[in-house]
């Protein structure tokens, strides 16, 4: 497994409506922040979250997140 790419160094704020999202891990989607099958060969796969209402998301934009598929600042430090 390889280490994923940084598509940008802020996150993804997103008016997200409930239900299922696949996030993509490897920074390689052209459909950021959502898995377009992009990984394929990386052995890095997208997170699949369910957001359970609307709300505004921070998805982690860095790929270096502690915090799953949702911005922790880590990518202040890059």
């Amino acid at each position: 497994m390889s280490d994923p790419e940084c598509p940008q160094k802020t996150p993804y704020m997103v008016d997200e409506e409930p239900g299922p999202k696949a996030w993509c891990a490897c920074g390689k989607s052209a459909s950021q922040p959502y898995c377009d099958g992009s990984h394929a060969g990386s052995g890095i796969g997208p997170e699949v979250v369910t957001i359970d209402e609307k709300k505004t998301v921070a998805w982690c934009g860095c790929k270096r997140s502690k915090n799953g598929p949702f911005c922790d600042g880590s990518h202040a430090s890059l």
